[in-house]
């Protein structure tokens, strides 16, 4: 089963940074101070009625061009309403209300496009208990698990290799990070970003949507129709905020702290051996001639341990591997 994947808000929002401008709304000399009024304008959320401080130069019409922040408000918004319209639900007896919202710093993609919102938000009940509200947006991604088959291999061979990238990144302090190709699926519907250029580059390989199986759809589609079958009351009260709160289908690498959500893909091809062998050789010391970013090949069965660091290559496996189990893929 194949699923077309949707647009990515911006392939700046998780490419990187190296055409962005940073700026914190109220760093002053070496220490972080209280804005004052100043630098400081407070704008309501029409739709929510919601108070949102901004910081100096950033502006009302910036924030609401910047999609993650409507999707998160919104998501937001439609999983407190459960609480009073649902008796079952945890918080019931005395919901969570977002009271307001503080944009504390943001990044520029350019000199207008808003690329990362740092925030915190007033997230509390009647009884003063709050929950923790700090959040990095910068919205959705795609990552993609592209496994390579030789095409002398049997039907039944485990024999495949899988597509890593290596590249900087210096959030996680690392100049060779080992990771699963991510992108976007731009508006021609082929798979685009930095990762896609190296495939393209250097394996001549251009992944168009039609070609994708979207894993995080299949294994939501296959959650949903377990529950279905046994929709035991014990079972039903469990996964009720699951189906009701409308979250994407995709894997959250840091819920904690970020909205980022990343929809995994898999593609799989079958290419002559000799291509493949030449590829293994030439995938391997490209990083000596100065790339930023390079590819690399591994036999499947090792994927767990090459890219053990990586939370795209993790899912990816598992979600994979179970699929397989139930005959989905």
């Amino acid at each position: 089963m194949k699923q077309r994947a949707i647009k990515a808000a911006s392939l700046a929002s998780f490419i990187g940074t190296r055409h962005s401008v940073f700026r914190l709304s109220h760093f002053q000399s070496t220490r972080l101070t209280k804005p004052s009024s100043r630098t400081m304008s407070t704008i309501t959320l029409q739709d929510h009625g919601i108070p949102v401080t901004l910081p100096d130069g950033l502006s009302e019409e910036q924030l609401l061009s910047f999609q993650p922040f409507n999707t998160w408000v919104s998501t937001l918004t439609a999983s407190l309403a459960l609480q009073a319209r649902t008796p079952s639900h945890p918080f019931h007896a005395s919901p969570y209300r977002l009271h307001a919202i503080t944009i504390q710093a943001y990044d520029l993609f350019g000199p207008r496009r808003v690329g990362f919102l740092k925030a915190v938000a007033d997230v509390s009940n009647a009884e003063g208990a709050s929950l923790p509200a700090a959040v990095f947006l910068r919205g959705p991604s795609v990552a993609m698990l592209v496994t390579l088959v030789p095409d002398d291999a049997a039907p039944d061979s485990d024999e495949r290799y899988a597509l890593l990238t290596v590249q900087p990144r210096v959030a996680a302090g690392s100049l060779a990070f080992v990771e699963l190709p991510a992108g976007m699926v731009d508006d021609e519907g082929s798979f685009a970003g930095v990762a896609a250029k190296e495939i393209r580059e250097e394996l001549g390989m251009d992944i168009r949507a039609e070609q994708l199986t979207c894993l995080s759809a299949l294994a939501a589609e296959l959650d949903a129709e377990e529950q279905t079958r046994q929709p035991g009351p014990e079972q039903a009260q469990h996964h009720r905020g699951d189906r009701d709160e409308n979250l994407p289908r995709a894997m959250y690498p840091s819920a904690g702290g970020c909205d980022e959500h990343i929809t995994i893909y898999s593609h799989e091809r079958r290419v002559p051996r000799a291509q493949l062998e030449a590829w293994s050789g030439k995938l391997t010391g490209l990083r000596d001639e100065g790339e930023k970013i390079t590819l690399k090949l591994v036999p499947f069965a090792q994927l767990w341990r090459a890219g053990a660091r990586d939370a795209k290559c993790l899912a990816a496996l598992a979600l994979y591997e179970g699929l397989k189990r139930e005959g989905r893929l």
